[in-house]
């Protein structure tokens, strides 16, 4: 079955999606975008993901480029068509087509928008979470303003690709005071000795991950112990468990940091537990 993309108003076959040469979302990275988990034929989180994408265009000034719902709709519509019942549906909204120049455009210029949708297999992700993953720290070199979700993602491929290369599934970003501050693509977790859940405060400087807040709903149901703080590299290292959190990872035991394991190199049972119950927390928009 041939794959179908929403392009600015249009259903179209996704190896014809395409825009201008002068979309700014192309030449200047001015734009934005969110991935939602699509679960047994169901969009995850709907809300918080569209709260968290109309916080990301006020915060670059760039209108809506549809209605909130007919937004929802194309999205469902678009996972539909593609017949998608596990796998991601992805949103990229830019400033639209205009002559190139770092000012913003007159008012008339539409913003631009795209929507795909992919399969995945979830027994995949479910298998690799049975093992763990490694992650690579690299140094903190991106903006301030991480808290956006931009299509500005160059150091963050440049970190994941030398993850890679160095045998691991994910890098971890560490600060100038030696602090964890978040994955390549994911938000930060580590469960300490004592067994107190700790990830870093999501004011600043991290993105406020819809799954992180999916997370966070079930260490308040269970009442499991846990603190918003920052933590180093090194307490990360002598950490009992530590794991990342994604849409398109859930809940993914990390067992090795720079080639040395986790606690006991397995993944812990607090990550385990919570990738189990992920989903009877979760907000889903039926198709």
């Amino acid at each position: 079955m041939s794959r179908i993309a929403f392009v600015n108003g249009q259903y179209v076959p996704h190896k014809d999606a395409a825009v201008h040469v002068e979309d700014r979302g192309y030449q200047f990275a001015d734009g934005v975008y969110e991935v939602c988990e699509v679960w047994k034929s169901a969009i995850i989180d709907m809300p918080r993901h569209m709260d968290r994408l109309d916080r990301s265009l006020r915060e670059l000034r760039i209108d809506w480029p549809l209605h909130r719902k007919a937004l929802e709709f194309v999205m469902a519509e678009t996972v539909r068509r593609n017949r998608v019942s596990d796998g991601i549906v992805y949103v990229q909204v830019t400033r639209g087509v205009a002559r190139r120049d770092h000012f913003f455009p007159s008012g008339d210029v539409a913003p631009s928008i795209v929507v795909t949708a992919r399969s995945a297999n979830p027994k995949v992700a479910d298998k690799q979470a049975e093992t763990g993953i490694a992650v690579v720290t690299y140094p903190e070199n991106r903006w301030p303003r991480v808290d956006i979700k931009t299509v500005a993602l160059l150091p963050n491929v440049l970190a994941k690709q030398n993850a890679k290369e160095q045998g691991g599934k994910e890098a971890w970003y560490v600060d100038q005071d030696g602090n964890v501050t978040e994955g390549g693509s994911t938000n930060v977790w580590i469960v300490t000795k004592e067994g107190t859940l700790v990830t870093r405060p999501a004011e600043s400087g991290i993105l406020k991950g819809i799954t992180r807040a999916v997370v966070l709903d079930l260490v308040e149901r269970h009442g499991i112990a846990f603190e918003e703080r920052p933590f180093s590299l090194e307490e990360a290292k002598q950490a009992r468990e530590a794991f990342v959190t994604a849409a398109s990872t859930l809940v993914m035991p990390v067992v090795k940091i720079d080639g040395s394991p986790v606690g006991n190199g397995h993944p812990g049972s607090v990550a385990t537990a919570l990738r189990d119950q992920f989903h009877t927390a979760t907000d889903l928009h039926r198709l």
